[in-house]
């Protein structure tokens, strides 16, 4: 059953507990000439325990705390998580289609097919994940951090991300098939067998990809920032993009 604990009052004054998201506005450094993305700020008031088993349908979790949870094979489609913090819970096959997660903090979950298609996150930071064959198609990602962890497989076809850093983590044949990415960073994080067919982008930075491989969608970098090194590296899937042989 889901959670009815009631919400704390927030405080007002510098030194109260309550959480306050004050994301900074899109900067332009004096080197650069890509806008950065905004992260999240995430406060939490004081947190229940979660005492329930499993989820709830468009369930309402307001204020909890999911400590090392086994939500695996729940369902819970459209459930609403506010203030939230899941920490070390197991995500296998748990159905969140159309869930939203927002000011909350997601850290060492795991899991393979969690189903989080269609859904919103806002103000979220994903941390340490073990994560495979996440569906987040048609998902709309708002000031999302993802540091740390790896990924398999990720299903970002048909979503909008703005203001999301990718940061430490390894994310294997991500999908971003008709995405549409708006000041996205990739910083310090590997890219294996990436495809990015039909994307749209719009202040993209790739520059600290540690390790970039784009299997699909090359051509479609346009609106994205990389380095002079990786210009290099992608040399030859380029020439072959426009029809152009080198020969020695």
């Amino acid at each position: 059953m889901a959670s009815s604990a009631s919400r704390t009052p927030r405080s007002t004054s510098s030194t109260g507990s309550a959480r306050a998201t004050r994301p900074t506005r899109p900067t332009r450094s004096k080197k650069d000439t890509i806008a950065e993305a905004r992260r999240p700020d995430v406060r939490f008031p004081p947190l229940v325990p979660y005492d329930g088993e499993g989820l709830e349908p468009d369930g309402d979790y307001d204020g909890v705390r999911f400590d090392g949870t086994d939500l695996a094979d729940a369902s819970g489609p459209g459930a609403r998580f506010m203030d939230c913090a899941l920490d070390g819970c197991a995500l296998d096959r748990t159905e969140l289609t159309r869930a939203r997660f927002m000011d909350s903090v997601l850290t060492g979950v795991r899991g393979v097919g969690t189903d989080l298609a269609e859904a919103s996150l806002r103000d979220v930071e994903v941390v340490d994940a073990r994560l495979g064959g996440v569906q987040l198609h048609g998902a709309v990602l708002e000031r999302v951090v993802v540091r740390g962890g790896k990924i398999d497989y990720l299903n970002l076809r048909k979503a909008r991300l703005k203001d999301v850093v990718f940061e430490g983590c390894v994310l294997s044949e991500p999908d971003f098939g008709d995405a549409h990415l708006v000041r996205v960073e990739f910083r310090d994080c590997v890219l294996k067998r990436a495809d990015f067919s039909s994307v749209r982008m719009e202040s993209v930075d790739l520059r600290t990809v540690a390790e970039l491989d784009i299997a699909r969608g090359v051509e479609r970098l346009a609106g994205a920032v990389i380095s002079p090194a990786q210009l290099m590296e992608l040399a030859p899937a380029f020439a072959a993009q426009i029809g152009v042989r080198v020969e020695g």
